[in-house]
């Protein structure tokens, strides 16, 4: 594979992007730093098509990464490969508006063929192609210039070897059938709403203390106003506040400002500074969250002991099927979706949808309704179909054998190597 340098000028990246408009597909990384400011800062971004690769420096002076941009975006016949790519389709939905597309993220990809759920990089390279990582420059600083061979060396091997995996990957998808299992998952990481800011809808990522409208009203307005200061200011929205001050002082409002030298997690200058009259303000405007907007009630009847049982045998249940068919458990179901199950759901769980109710979801059913029971012969576990028990009361075969009791009940395996 041709390593070109580091691409510092537009006419470079221009010829870059011009090649790359003709491939199947890109594997893309980005580096960034943002661990003292709201907006990340990009700071290099690799790419490579598995015949060459390069790095981008969108630091260089003039540089214009319409080109990069572009390809990314707008370029349907190019498939954008990335690994655990939220934060990389985050940075480049802040500069365009959009999202790569269409896109395949190999950590998702892990999950319909191994039981990996959030395999890092260095372990997907170590299974695939049997190397190690040097994680030395893992942590660099990379908005520091000039960058290191050693440097660039680390963050070309990014997109080099993501490049000679995905094609291993997609041939074990075609091979299993499971391709189809992943669409949803990909679409979803490629929807720019996941990276929109709307500051009406930040209250929802805080834990809500309980259902009063005018707690959460205050909520609501609280989490708008932070986002705002922090944005001007350019520093993480935790440097303002965090989420647990927010919350209480959505609760327990203070009378004055000078009470804002009482509240835990805001310094004694709060009492008296702009900052703190701003907030103020805003506590004073808050009106009642509206009854349309309330957060939806748990779906089901509470589990009880009863049903938390129930939800129990379910994850078994779970472990045994990701187990014996080789893929993460996540993706065929989550826990709540079990839990509200076996609390009487029957309506909007993924699992009893599509390829996940073939996949799982017919045997969680199954077991929920009293048709699929557990047994153990000879210190391994197996499921039968109780509804097929004959009228002479002797139980059916096992159909499924499900592997040793201990086993089961472990923790989760380690993915095997591909």
């Amino acid at each position: 594979m041709k390593i070109h340098g580091l691409i510092t000028s537009t006419d470079e990246l221009t010829a870059l992007c011009d090649r790359f408009a003709s491939a199947d597909f890109v594997a893309v990384d980005t580096e960034f730093m943002r661990e003292s400011t709201y907006w990340p800062l990009l700071c290099l971004v690799q790419i490579s098509d598995g015949k060459e690769a390069a790095a981008i420096d969108p630091l260089a002076d003039g540089i214009d990464l319409k080109p990069l941009l572009d390809l990314l975006t707008d370029n349907e016949d190019v498939l954008k490969v990335f690994h655990a790519g939220g934060q990389d389709v985050e940075i480049i939905y802040n500069l365009t508006g959009r999202t790569p597309h269409p896109i395949f993220d190999t950590q998702i990809a892990m999950m319909a063929i191994s039981q990996s759920e959030q395999i890092g990089y260095s372990n997907l390279v170590e299974t695939w192609l049997g190397l190690t990582i040097d994680k030395g420059a893992r942590f660099t600083d990379w908005s520091r210039r000039p960058l290191t061979d050693r440097q660039l060396e680390y963050a070309v091997g990014d997109v080099t070897y993501l490049a000679k995996i995905f094609p291993r990957i997609l041939k074990k998808l075609i091979k299993t059938g499971r391709g189809v299992w992943l669409d949803h998952e990909m679409e979803k990481l490629a929807d720019p709403a996941n990276y929109a800011t709307d500051a009406d809808t930040l209250w929802h990522r805080i834990r809500a203390p309980g259902r009063n409208p005018q707690v959460l009203g205050r909520l609501k307005a609280l989490a708008a106003w932070r986002e705002t200061e922090a944005q001007d200011k350019d520093i993480p929205r935790g440097r303002i506040m965090r989420d647990e001050t927010l919350a209480d002082l959505a609760s327990h409002p203070p009378k004055k400002q000078a009470d804002l030298a009482k509240v835990r997690g805001l310094s004694n200058g709060w009492k008296e500074n702009d900052i703190g009259k701003r907030l103020m303000k805003t506590l004073d405007a808050a009106v009642p969250l509206p009854e349309d907007e309330m957060p939806e009630r748990k779906r089901g009847a509470p589990l009880g002991k009863e049903g938390a049982l129930v939800a129990d045998l379910l994850k078994l249940l779970l472990k045994i099927r990701a187990r014996e068919i080789d893929v993460a458990a996540r993706l065929l179901a989550r826990a709540d979706d079990l839990e509200q199950l076996a609390a009487g759901v029957r309506k909007g769980l993924s699992l009893l949808e599509g390829w996940r109710f073939e996949t799982f979801g017919r045997d969680a059913l199954s077991l929920v309704e009293g048709k699929l029971g557990f047994g153990v012969e000879n210190g391994r576990l197996k499921m039968t179909r109780i509804a097929d028990v004959p009228e002479d009361g002797r139980p059916a075969e096992p159909e499924v054998e499900a592997g040793d009791v201990s086993a089961m009940t472990d923790g989760a395996a380690e993915s095997e190597k591909a």
